[in-house]
């Protein structure tokens, strides 16, 4: 049986989306560590380099990129390869430019909301999320999916 919980985020760019947890264990610039195309983690320096974001809840305590980062991800969303959503441990106007844009352009954009430092310790342990509006509905299910490629 799943245990449930519900957590309380502010709200960068509003929307509804559910998926897999994939907490990032360290920080991604889009722009260089992403393969746009496929959806996957490209960085050679990154410990869960070959990990696809895509259709997830990707969970960035830390977030480091250029401002190329929101072109990134607005083809990733437009591609149908960008996460269901983003989760961020500081608000990030370049990414939540890249989710507005694919938005208005192509109808895809991903929510994407902040949690405080102990909201996202509670995230961590998540199998699957769903975020809706400033709400972020945790599911526990057997082993934690939070760190699986």
């Amino acid at each position: 049986m799943a245990d449930q919980e519900t957590l309380v985020a502010s709200v960068l760019v509003a929307g509804d989306a559910s998926g897999e947890v994939l907490l990032l264990e360290r920080p991604l610039s889009l722009w260089g560590g992403v393969d746009a195309e496929r959806g996957t983690i490209t960085s050679q320096r990154h410990p869960q380099r070959g990990a696809s974001l895509t259709g997830r809840v990707v969970v960035m305590p830390l977030v480091i990129g250029s401002s190329s980062s929101s072109s990134v991800l607005a083809e990733m969303l437009r591609l149908g390869t960008g996460p269901a959503a983003l989760v961020l441990g500081h608000p990030d106007s370049i990414l939540a430019i890249g989710s507005i844009v694919a938005g208005r352009m192509y109808d895809r954009g991903c929510p994407i909301v902040v949690l405080d430092a102990a909201a996202m310790v509670a995230l961590a342990g998540a199998s699957r999320a769903h975020v809706h509006g400033g709400h972020i509905d945790l599911s526990h299910t057997g082993a934690p999916g939070a760190t699986t490629p």
